[in-house]
């Protein structure tokens, strides 16, 4: 298994980088997995890529059942599209294409303060607002804001949601840690209780397991990890363990069945050119193959203590705040009073990792790392070293 990807059109660099960041969260068991490869290849030689409408084929269907079958149980049917932002923007559209179908007037979405569910326009309506789509402010829909559920103020977010959910249509949630927004952590017990809200005033639930899928936050799904099954659970990044493009939305069978009979104006009209594409869906199972491998689970475990080891040492830190982890995700904020995604040590730090052979992106002053899931302890140590390293050299974030 290889743990090196080459650096290819980085400026000036020379040598080979280590990937700590599983390239924006997508690479999951390792750059080139050879059993991957080999799965692609065999797809390509059968078949490439079939409109899925009106066609199927044996992958979508075989990666479909997969994906209910490890997928926390009541989620029936599997949607397809292409990435993160879309497997949300389904799930937008299900919601209120579910009440519309029911004749009942809910059109409401709640989501989280600091969110991010993606790019596209629903997507960005339901994540926080900001610099990076201030511009399209016109097309963006309101929604209601909770507070995020932080270590004191977590009531203040639950008696929010119970004033929000009798007429709301759905709730959106990264479940336990916002990516994006500042891999913030927030308790189990706290996403349990949204979901219960949800569930006793009947607001849908959607969990946005995009970046947190797959093992990323010590179990397969974040939600299995405070007990809750989501009416939708949003799906990509990992599942083709990052060497296509494929994402899906999975639903309760009552979300299907709201769509079915009548005329043309009650289906859920949505689709792709590739969706369900045979390469990504034969990438996917045989990532799904490595997810369920016995060693991949003790390779979690292992990532995991070499993070809270770590984290532990990084509490002392001068210059450094906050550390924290969970799963195979660890992040530290440096000691700066500029915050938020452009300040303008981001670059400085990214600059300073790159210089010594790390892939490492903050989000701003939010120094994060998600490996891939075999990367070693040494290079995991090598990546802390150059943190540390970092926050002493760049604690000062002027130019």
């Amino acid at each position: 298994m290889r743990r090196w990807c080459h650096a290819a059109r980085v400026p000036g660099l020379k040598g080979r980088l280590l990937d700590a960041i599983s390239s924006w969260w997508v690479i999951t068991h390792g750059h080139r997995h050879p059993r991957i490869i080999e799965a692609i290849k065999r797809q390509a030689d059968e078949l490439d890529q079939v409109i899925f409408a009106g066609f199927t084929h044996q992958p979508a269907e075989d990666l479909a059942r997969a994906l209910i079958g490890i997928a926390p149980r009541g989620l029936a049917h599997v949607f397809y599209s292409d990435s993160g932002s879309t497997a949300v923007e389904v799930a937008l559209k299900m919601a209120l294409g579910f009440w519309k179908n029911q004749n009942k007037p809910r059109t409401r979405i709640i989501a989280l303060e600091h969110a991010y569910h993606g790019d596209t326009v629903g997507t960005m309506s339901a994540g926080a607002r900001g610099v990076y789509n201030a511009a399209y402010d016109p097309l963006l829909f309101d929604v209601v804001r909770l507070p995020f559920p932080q270590a004191g103020r977590e009531q203040q977010t639950l008696d929010m949601l119970k004033a929000a959910a009798p007429d709301a249509a759905a709730l959106i949630v990264e479940p336990l840690i916002l990516g994006a927004g500042g891999m913030f952590l927030y308790p189990p017990e706290v996403l349990r209780a949204l979901a219960i809200i949800c569930r006793r005033n009947g607001a849908l639930f959607i969990a946005d397991e995009v970046m947190t899928g797959f093992g990323r936050t010590g179990s397969l799904f974040a939600c299995q990890r405070a007990g809750v099954v989501p009416d939708l659970i949003c799906l990509s990044k990992g599942l083709t363990g990052g060497f296509l493009p494929l994402a899906a939305t999975v639903c309760r069978d009552e979300l299907y069945q709201a769509f079915l009979g009548g005329g043309f104006d009650r289906a859920f009209a949505h689709g792709h050119s590739f969706t369900a594409n045979p390469l990504g869906c034969a990438a996917a199972l045989a990532s799904l193959d490595l997810i369920e491998a016995p060693e991949t689970a003790s390779r979690i475990k292992a990532i995991e203590r070499r993070h809270r080891a770590w984290i532990q040492r990084l509490a002392d830190h001068p210059h450094l705040r906050r550390p924290r982890a969970l799963g195979t995700i660890a992040a530290v904020d440096l000691d700066t009073e500029e915050l938020g995604y452009g300040a303008a040590v981001a670059p400085r730090l990214k600059a300073f990792f790159l210089d010594r052979g790390l892939l490492i992106r903050p989000l701003g002053p939010v120094i994060y790392l998600l490996p891939p899931l075999c990367i070693s302890d040494q290079q995991l140590d090598r990546a802390y070293q150059a943190i540390e390293e970092a926050a002493l050299a760049l604690r000062d974030t002027s130019p």
